[in-house]
Protein backbone atom coordinates (compact mmCIF):
# COMPACT_ATOMS: atom_id res chain seq x y z
CA UNK A 1 0.00 0.00 0.00
CA UNK A 2 1.24 3.78 -0.76
CA UNK A 3 1.91 5.71 3.01
CA UNK A 4 -0.93 8.27 2.54
CA UNK A 5 0.39 11.88 2.48
CA UNK A 6 -1.79 14.69 4.26
CA UNK A 7 -0.51 18.01 3.39
CA UNK A 8 -1.66 21.26 5.12
CA UNK A 9 -2.02 24.13 2.47
CA UNK A 10 -1.74 27.34 4.90
CA UNK A 11 -1.95 29.86 1.84
CA UNK A 12 -2.10 33.32 2.86
CA UNK A 13 -2.80 32.90 6.18
CA UNK A 14 -1.09 33.92 9.73
CA UNK A 15 0.64 35.92 11.10
CA UNK A 16 4.77 35.07 12.83
CA UNK A 17 2.99 33.36 16.42
CA UNK A 18 0.25 32.38 14.93
CA UNK A 19 1.94 30.13 12.29
CA UNK A 20 4.90 29.22 15.10
CA UNK A 21 1.86 27.61 17.64
CA UNK A 22 0.11 26.19 14.92
CA UNK A 23 3.16 24.48 13.70
CA UNK A 24 4.15 23.15 17.50
CA UNK A 25 0.45 22.17 18.30
CA UNK A 26 0.81 20.23 14.76
CA UNK A 27 4.60 18.96 15.51
CA UNK A 28 3.64 17.86 18.85
CA UNK A 29 0.80 15.73 18.13
CA UNK A 30 2.87 14.02 15.29
CA UNK A 31 5.58 13.63 17.44
CA UNK A 32 3.89 11.84 20.45
CA UNK A 33 2.18 9.15 17.92
CA UNK A 34 3.86 5.68 18.15
CA UNK A 35 5.23 4.73 15.28
CA UNK A 36 2.88 2.08 15.04
CA UNK A 37 -0.12 4.78 14.78
CA UNK A 38 1.42 6.76 12.76
CA UNK A 39 0.66 5.34 9.22
CA UNK A 40 0.65 8.50 7.52
CA UNK A 41 3.18 11.45 6.70
CA UNK A 42 2.13 15.08 7.56
CA UNK A 43 3.16 17.97 5.86
CA UNK A 44 2.90 21.64 6.35
CA UNK A 45 3.32 24.75 3.63
CA UNK A 46 3.57 28.05 5.13
CA UNK A 47 4.00 31.85 3.76
CA UNK A 48 7.23 32.20 2.52
CA UNK A 49 7.87 34.80 4.89
CA UNK A 50 7.33 31.88 7.94
CA UNK A 51 9.22 29.02 6.08
CA UNK A 52 12.42 29.40 8.48
CA UNK A 53 9.89 29.63 12.19
CA UNK A 54 7.40 26.69 10.98
CA UNK A 55 10.88 24.78 10.19
CA UNK A 56 12.37 25.55 13.43
CA UNK A 57 8.73 25.03 15.25
CA UNK A 58 8.34 21.64 13.81
CA UNK A 59 12.01 20.45 14.26
CA UNK A 60 12.87 16.69 15.29
CA UNK A 61 8.57 16.09 14.95
CA UNK A 62 8.74 14.10 11.93
CA UNK A 63 6.21 16.62 10.25
CA UNK A 64 7.66 17.88 6.64
CA UNK A 65 8.01 21.18 5.74
CA UNK A 66 6.79 22.31 2.55
CA UNK A 67 6.65 25.80 0.17
CA UNK A 68 3.77 27.20 -1.89
CA UNK A 69 5.70 27.95 -4.77
CA UNK A 70 8.69 28.04 -6.48
CA UNK A 71 10.61 30.06 -9.77
CA UNK A 72 11.76 28.03 -12.46
CA UNK A 73 15.18 29.43 -12.67
CA UNK A 74 18.03 28.47 -9.98
CA UNK A 75 18.73 32.33 -9.14
CA UNK A 76 19.01 35.74 -10.81
CA UNK A 77 16.71 38.72 -11.72
CA UNK A 78 13.91 37.87 -10.70
CA UNK A 79 12.49 39.98 -7.99
CA UNK A 80 9.38 38.66 -5.54
CA UNK A 81 10.40 35.33 -6.65
CA UNK A 82 12.13 32.25 -4.73
CA UNK A 83 14.46 29.49 -6.39
CA UNK A 84 13.35 26.19 -5.61
CA UNK A 85 17.48 25.91 -3.95
CA UNK A 86 16.57 28.28 -1.94
CA UNK A 87 13.62 26.61 -0.40
CA UNK A 88 15.83 22.93 -0.47
CA UNK A 89 18.96 24.96 1.67
CA UNK A 90 16.06 26.06 4.53
CA UNK A 91 14.79 22.77 5.18
CA UNK A 92 11.99 22.46 2.43
CA UNK A 93 11.07 18.83 1.13
CA UNK A 94 8.67 19.53 -1.35
CA UNK A 95 6.73 22.57 -3.33
CA UNK A 96 3.33 22.95 -3.87
CA UNK A 97 3.13 23.71 -7.78
CA UNK A 98 -0.09 25.09 -10.38
CA UNK A 99 -2.50 25.43 -7.67
CA UNK A 100 -5.80 26.85 -9.40
CA UNK A 101 -5.29 30.01 -7.33
CA UNK A 102 -1.60 30.40 -9.33
CA UNK A 103 -2.80 29.67 -12.23
CA UNK A 104 -6.11 32.36 -11.76
CA UNK A 105 -4.34 35.05 -10.40
CA UNK A 106 -0.97 35.04 -12.19
CA UNK A 107 -2.09 33.30 -15.17
CA UNK A 108 0.24 30.53 -14.93
CA UNK A 109 -0.04 28.11 -17.91
CA UNK A 110 1.03 24.22 -17.94
CA UNK A 111 4.39 25.13 -19.68
CA UNK A 112 4.92 27.08 -16.72
CA UNK A 113 4.41 24.14 -14.00
CA UNK A 114 6.37 21.86 -15.79
CA UNK A 115 9.34 24.19 -15.63
CA UNK A 116 8.48 25.30 -12.24
CA UNK A 117 8.34 21.43 -11.29
CA UNK A 118 11.74 20.24 -13.13
CA UNK A 119 13.37 23.61 -11.25
CA UNK A 120 12.07 21.50 -7.97
CA UNK A 121 13.16 18.19 -8.92
CA UNK A 122 16.66 19.52 -9.66
CA UNK A 123 16.78 20.80 -5.87
CA UNK A 124 15.82 17.88 -4.84
CA UNK A 125 12.50 18.61 -3.75
CA UNK A 126 9.01 16.59 -4.22
CA UNK A 127 6.95 18.64 -6.67
CA UNK A 128 3.34 18.27 -5.60
CA UNK A 129 1.59 19.43 -9.16
CA UNK A 130 -1.90 20.86 -9.05
CA UNK A 131 -4.71 19.96 -11.33
CA UNK A 132 -8.47 20.75 -11.67
CA UNK A 133 -11.23 21.89 -13.82
CA UNK A 134 -13.97 24.78 -13.39
CA UNK A 135 -17.56 24.50 -12.52
CA UNK A 136 -18.18 25.21 -15.88
CA UNK A 137 -15.90 22.71 -17.53
CA UNK A 138 -17.32 19.96 -15.14
CA UNK A 139 -21.13 20.96 -15.91
CA UNK A 140 -19.78 20.85 -19.68
CA UNK A 141 -17.96 17.35 -19.17
CA UNK A 142 -14.91 18.34 -20.14
CA UNK A 143 -13.07 17.40 -16.57
CA UNK A 144 -12.02 14.36 -17.50
CA UNK A 145 -10.31 16.27 -21.11
CA UNK A 146 -9.16 19.41 -18.63
CA UNK A 147 -7.14 17.08 -15.66
CA UNK A 148 -5.34 15.26 -18.88
CA UNK A 149 -4.21 18.10 -20.43
CA UNK A 150 -2.72 19.45 -17.38
CA UNK A 151 -1.22 16.04 -16.49
CA UNK A 152 0.46 16.41 -19.90
CA UNK A 153 1.42 19.94 -19.61
CA UNK A 154 2.49 20.32 -16.26
CA UNK A 155 4.19 16.79 -15.57
CA UNK A 156 7.82 17.33 -16.59
CA UNK A 157 9.67 14.40 -18.35
CA UNK A 158 11.99 12.57 -16.27
CA UNK A 159 9.36 12.67 -12.95
CA UNK A 160 8.96 9.38 -10.83
CA UNK A 161 6.65 8.36 -7.95
CA UNK A 162 10.11 9.86 -5.58
CA UNK A 163 9.74 13.25 -6.58
CA UNK A 164 6.19 14.02 -8.12
CA UNK A 165 3.13 13.94 -6.12
CA UNK A 166 -0.42 14.96 -8.11
CA UNK A 167 -3.05 17.02 -6.24
CA UNK A 168 -6.49 16.63 -8.08
CA UNK A 169 -8.41 20.03 -6.57
CA UNK A 170 -11.85 20.60 -8.61
CA UNK A 171 -11.58 24.34 -8.76
CA UNK A 172 -15.33 24.19 -7.88
CA UNK A 173 -14.82 22.56 -4.44
CA UNK A 174 -11.61 24.99 -2.89
CA UNK A 175 -13.01 26.87 0.15
CA UNK A 176 -16.24 26.30 -1.23
CA UNK A 177 -17.72 23.92 1.36
CA UNK A 178 -18.69 21.86 -1.37
CA UNK A 179 -17.29 18.53 -2.73
CA UNK A 180 -17.83 16.08 -5.34
CA UNK A 181 -19.19 12.67 -4.68
CA UNK A 182 -17.23 9.76 -3.51
CA UNK A 183 -18.19 8.13 -6.65
CA UNK A 184 -16.91 11.32 -9.18
CA UNK A 185 -13.69 11.28 -7.12
CA UNK A 186 -13.07 7.59 -7.76
CA UNK A 187 -13.72 8.45 -11.15
CA UNK A 188 -11.34 11.11 -11.69
CA UNK A 189 -8.75 9.60 -9.87
CA UNK A 190 -8.25 6.71 -11.68
CA UNK A 191 -8.35 8.49 -15.02
CA UNK A 192 -5.60 10.54 -13.52
CA UNK A 193 -4.08 7.16 -12.82
CA UNK A 194 -4.23 5.97 -16.34
CA UNK A 195 -3.56 9.54 -18.16
CA UNK A 196 0.12 9.03 -15.63
CA UNK A 197 0.69 5.63 -16.60
CA UNK A 198 1.06 7.20 -20.09
CA UNK A 199 3.68 9.26 -19.63
CA UNK A 200 5.41 7.66 -15.94
CA UNK A 201 6.99 3.92 -16.08
CA UNK A 202 5.54 3.83 -12.13
CA UNK A 203 2.44 5.77 -12.25
CA UNK A 204 0.91 3.12 -9.64
CA UNK A 205 3.35 4.48 -7.00
CA UNK A 206 2.80 8.16 -7.54
CA UNK A 207 0.66 9.51 -4.58
CA UNK A 208 -2.71 11.20 -5.74
CA UNK A 209 -3.85 13.56 -3.61
CA UNK A 210 -7.32 14.88 -2.98
CA UNK A 211 -8.09 18.51 -2.40
CA UNK A 212 -11.45 20.83 -2.20
CA UNK A 213 -13.03 21.57 0.82
CA UNK A 214 -11.52 18.10 2.95
CA UNK A 215 -12.92 18.58 6.38
CA UNK A 216 -12.98 16.49 9.57
CA UNK A 217 -16.35 15.21 8.73
CA UNK A 218 -15.78 14.26 5.05
CA UNK A 219 -12.32 12.90 5.20
CA UNK A 220 -12.76 9.62 6.02
CA UNK A 221 -14.96 8.65 3.30
CA UNK A 222 -12.89 10.19 0.73
CA UNK A 223 -9.80 8.91 2.26
CA UNK A 224 -11.08 5.39 1.55
CA UNK A 225 -11.64 6.05 -2.32
CA UNK A 226 -9.67 4.10 -4.69
CA UNK A 227 -6.53 5.63 -5.52
CA UNK A 228 -6.84 8.53 -3.47
CA UNK A 229 -3.45 8.31 -1.18
CA UNK A 230 -3.85 11.16 0.68
CA UNK A 231 -5.27 14.86 0.86
CA UNK A 232 -4.20 18.70 0.00
CA UNK A 233 -6.06 20.63 3.07
CA UNK A 234 -7.01 24.27 2.45
CA UNK A 235 -8.85 26.08 5.68
CA UNK A 236 -9.09 22.84 7.78
CA UNK A 237 -4.98 22.75 8.13
CA UNK A 238 -5.49 26.44 9.48
CA UNK A 239 -6.87 24.19 13.04
CA UNK A 240 -4.51 21.59 14.49
CA UNK A 241 -7.12 19.88 15.68
CA UNK A 242 -9.29 19.46 12.06
CA UNK A 243 -6.46 18.57 10.32
CA UNK A 244 -5.09 16.50 13.23
CA UNK A 245 -8.37 14.73 12.73
CA UNK A 246 -8.47 14.14 8.94
CA UNK A 247 -4.87 13.24 8.87
CA UNK A 248 -6.26 10.48 11.43
CA UNK A 249 -8.98 9.73 8.91
CA UNK A 250 -6.44 8.48 6.53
Amino acid sequence: MTRPLIVGNWKMNTLRHTAMALAQDIGSRYADTSADERGFDLMVCPPFPYLPTVGEAIAGSGVALGAQDCHAAGGGAHTGDVAAEMLADIGCTAVILGHSERRTDHGEIDLAVSEKARAAHRAGLIAIICIGETEAERDAGQAADICARQIAGSVPKGAVAEDTVIAYEPVWAIGTGRTPTAADVADMHGHIRGELSRFLDDADRVRLLYGGSVKPGNAIQLLSVPNVDGALVGGASLSAEDFWAIAQSS
